[in-house]
């Protein structure tokens, strides 16, 4: 056989194809012709571009300690985290129903002022755990989460310390004006109470924005205020935080896994908005924050007009530094509009923005513990 029979029939150049045709199609191998530093670039983007996948598209957020269902309503699954069999009066944590879901007040653990509130020796803690709105729910209004509030109340004896997050706040606040002798003590934590107070951005969307396109968004959901609609509004509000800087934190720690966790973790709350009532949200804002009724003392909730002087019951209010949802300011001119002596009202204006008011690691170490031994100062 000749030498070019050889070269032609012999083994060396099989492999030598092989390798030379793979690379176009399988990028692992171009990679190895790159070496491991490219390698482990490749690596490191495959797991970004997974990871960014995740939080996109979370499951839904989960409670971070064992709790059941303690009552069943059209509104909400009335949560209990305690013995319903101890005795004291119950906390119950009134937590924001204004696009995302009630986890926020038991988040993860450090993270929970569910778990801040038992370590603090509260006998009774419990949490309402507001439903999404379906269709059959588009009619219902603030009386409507106001009646099935009480129904509540009513089936814990009668009687509660309440501790209203944000939007809970003000529902909160109403239920203790309407029903003064049902409540023992009040937090109002980033609670809009004065909605003309300060001038933040929430305040001059308000204001600005014609009645006519709420309508519009809500007829758009079909009776309803779609979470999805919510949350892209709140992106934009701070787009660069939402769309770029979030990415490109998590590109950077994409091997702190501990990082990822904690991004997925919070992902899993923020990227699953709930719907909200139409009538419920279109009323809020009409009443409560473009003609602000309810500081005013104008507003009418289950056939009484409800006056914030009729609330006389010690009231300790928390707003945060860098509260751009809601001001201090709104927060805190409740001081003023309750009927409570000043020698029971307390404010306390911590660091940060809104949401870490509720789950900060921060404040809920130091800020949340002497709330919580305010709140069993007043059994």
């Amino acid at each position: 056989m000749s030498d070019h029979g050889k070269v032609s029939h012999g083994t060396p150049a099989a492999p030598l194809a092989a390798e030379h045709s793979v690379p176009l199609f399988w990028p692992m191998a171009a990679a190895w012709h790159l070496g491991e530093q490219a390698l482990a670039l490749m690596q490191r983007n495959a797991d970004f571009a997974t990871e960014a996948a995740v939080i996109d598209h979370p499951p839904q957020p989960a409670w971070a300690t064992p709790n059941q269902v303690r009552l069943e309503l059209a509104t909400m699954r009335l949560r209990e985290f305690t013995d319903s069999a101890a005795k004291g009066t119950p906390i119950l944590v009134d937590a924001p129903f204004a696009g995302h879901s009630s986890t926020i007040a038991d988040y993860a653990p450090g993270q929970s002022l569910v778990q801040v509130l038992m370590a603090a020796g509260a006998p009774r803690v419990l949490v309402t755990d507001w439903k999404s709105a379906t269709p059959a729910m588009r009619y219902f209004d603030i009386d409507t989460y106001l009646a099935e509030l009480n129904v509540a109340i009513d089936d814990l004896g009668g009687q509660v310390h309440l501790i209203g997050l944000c939007q809970g706040g003000w529902l909160s606040a109403m239920f203790a004006a309407r029903f003064p002798g049902k409540v023992q003590s009040l937090v109002l934590a980033g609670s809009p109470i004065d909605t003309d107070a300060g001038d933040g951005p929430i305040k001059r969307l308000a204001h600005r924005m014609p009645l006519s396109t709420y309508k519009d968004m809500v007829a758009a959901g079909q009776g309803l205020m779609r979470g999805s609609l919510m949350l892209a509004g709140w992106k934009n509000m701070h787009p660069a935080e939402q769309y770029a800087n979030k990415y490109t934190t998590l590109y950077q720690h994409i091997e702190d896994k501990s990082q990822v966790a904690r991004t997925e973790q919070f992902e899993r709350w923020y990227e699953n908005p709930v719907d909200l009532p139409g009538a419920y949200y279109l009323q809020a804002i009409e009443q409560l924050f473009k003609e602000n009724r309810f500081a005013k003392g104008q507003f009418v909730g289950l056939g009484r007009t409800l006056a914030l002087r009729d609330i006389t019951i010690p009231t300790y209010l928390l707003g945060g530094e860098a509260d751009d949802i809601t001001t201090p300011e709104q927060v805190f001119a409740a001081a003023e509009l309750i009927g409570t002596p000043k020698h029971s009202i307390v404010r306390k204006l911590v660091p940060g923005g809104h949401i870490g008011l509720f789950m900060g690691s921060g404040t809920l170490k130091t800020a949340w513990p002497g709330i919580a031994e305010w709140v069993l100062g007043h059994r």
